[in-house]
């Protein structure tokens, strides 16, 4: 299916506010640890999606079919002192097509970007446990520690996170 899938870079979210508010509602529904708890309402994802695009935020999306299918962000360091760095951050995949490489074409696609960015550091974390830890080790991100009662889940559990690294040169 990966072949199938086309990456490319939104520079502009109006067009497509919808279906990425329709996939961060359907991810947090499903259980996933990216920032926000269930029931989320469209309004509130639609407003985190108005304000994602900002200097130093490059978008990625996976479309299949002219469909959004999934989405990474690469969020470049503007500190003075980390001009070399950026976070892989909200890695999504809608559940219709998770197994079939999409995550792991958006991985390539923003270290592809951060390699033209002069970035040489890519850093992330996701919840312990989580099916993306798989995925993240399988492409060479290192684990770089873990932090205990990190974040909040639906249940009211505070779960630990893994923070990985990855040296780009």
């Amino acid at each position: 299916m990966a072949s199938d899938v086309k990456i490319e870079q939104l520079k502009s979210i109006g067009n497509h506010i919808d279906e990425l508010s329709e996939l961060l509602i359907q991810i947090v529904e499903d259980g996933a640890s990216i920032g926000f708890l269930p029931p989320l309402k469209r309004s509130e994802a639609a407003k985190y999606w108005g304000s994602v695009l900002s200097p130093g935020v490059i978008l990625f999306v996976a479309k299949i079919n002219n469909q959004i299918a999934g989405c990474v962000q690469l969020q470049l360091c503007t500190k003075q002192n980390g001009g070399h760095r950026a976070e892989i951050a909200k890695l999504m995949t809608h559940h219709n097509y998770r197994r079939n490489g999409i995550g792991r074409s958006l991985m390539q696609k923003a270290e592809e970007w951060a390699k033209l960015e002069g970035r040489s550091l890519l850093v992330l974390d996701t919840r312990e446990g989580d099916p993306s830890n798989h995925l993240y080790s399988s492409i060479g991100y290192i684990q770089a520690g873990r932090i205990p009662h990190y974040a909040k889940s639906a249940n009211g559990e505070l779960d630990a996170t893994i923070l990985y690294y990855k040296s780009l040169s």
